[in-house]
């Protein structure tokens, strides 16, 4: 289960090196810092290329739709062949936080049909601390000839989404993955409204991690998911505030083998909805 999620910084270091390399995506994106390109251009992982969350990862925002729509499988096919990457090939993906945004192109090219797609463990960090090179200016790979199932009318591998409706009414385990604060309705500061979906619990994706930004091991994140609920057999849901994060625990989530269903419109479009109710506090 793990294994199928993740990837040290030295398995990709000998993978890297071998004769069939993966290829390997720099997505570095935050709410302060959307444009991580400045960063991955000072020095990335050798042979990664740069893949823009903004545009690559996500449709046009709308307040109806949320701050990071999913984008058409057919786009997502053509910036993932313009990032390289081939039929039958394998994708790494990482950031410089933990994971928390390459989680979403995880997801994504998941949801799209690819199978053997991994976190680096750690995210850039764990490279350094392995002694590995970096390197500098932008990879422009070969285009490649990859193709998302989803993008020629199949269906992904099990990646699951709901929508508003779907969380309103979610039967089981709703995970919001925001901050605390955020959660709590104490500090909102980029949606319409501060609050969460009644029902949720809070379940910031920043304690997915251990404090050198690597996953927990899979005994504390049971525990830390059994506390919120999550039990064999229960359907568990999670949003955050445009998708992105969430895909972070999502991913957290299957490494303990628990598959779980993302709200893509998340926050961001609930929040606009004035007819959607907005709960406040601690408590779900």
């Amino acid at each position: 289960m793990r294994e199928q999620v993740l990837i040290g910084a030295e398995e990709l270091s000998r993978d890297l090196a071998a004769p069939d390399p993966p290829a390997v995506l720099d997505v570095r994106w935050s709410l302060a810092e959307p444009d991580g390109r400045p960063a991955y251009r000072s020095g990335h992982v050798p042979g990664a290329v740069f893949v823009d969350l903004e545009r690559e990862l996500a449709a046009p925002p709308a307040p109806a739709a949320g701050r990071h729509p999913l984008p058409d499988p057919a786009d997502l096919q053509e910036s993932a062949r313009r990032w390289g990457l081939r039929r039958g090939g394998r994708v790494v993906v990482y950031d410089d936080a933990g994971g928390t945004s390459a989680a979403r192109a995880w997801w994504l090219l998941r949801w799209a049909g690819l199978r053997d797609v991994r976190i680096l463990d750690g995210a850039l960090a764990a490279w350094r601390r392995a002694g590995l090179p970096l390197e500098s200016g932008d990879v422009v790979p070969e285009p490649g000839d990859v193709v998302l199932p989803l993008a020629a009318g199949g269906a992904g591998p099990g990646m699951r989404t709901t929508d508003a409706d779907g969380a309103a009414a979610w039967p089981g385990v709703l995970l919001d993955a925001r901050a605390g604060e955020r959660y709590r309705g104490e500090h909102e500061p980029v949606d319409p409204r501060a609050g969460h979906v009644p029902g949720a619990r809070s379940a910031p994706t920043t304690e997915n991690l251990a404090d050198d930004g690597t996953f927990l091991p899979q005994a504390e994140l049971r525990r830390r998911f059994a506390g919120l609920g999550v039990r064999p057999g229960a359907a568990v849901g999670v949003y955050c505030g445009s998708g992105v994060t969430a895909a972070h625990e999502v991913a957290a989530l299957a490494s303990i083998g628990v598959d779980a269903t993302l709200y893509p419109g998340s926050w961001s479009q609930w929040s606009a909805d004035p007819a959607r109710p907005a709960a406040t506090g601690p408590q779900p």
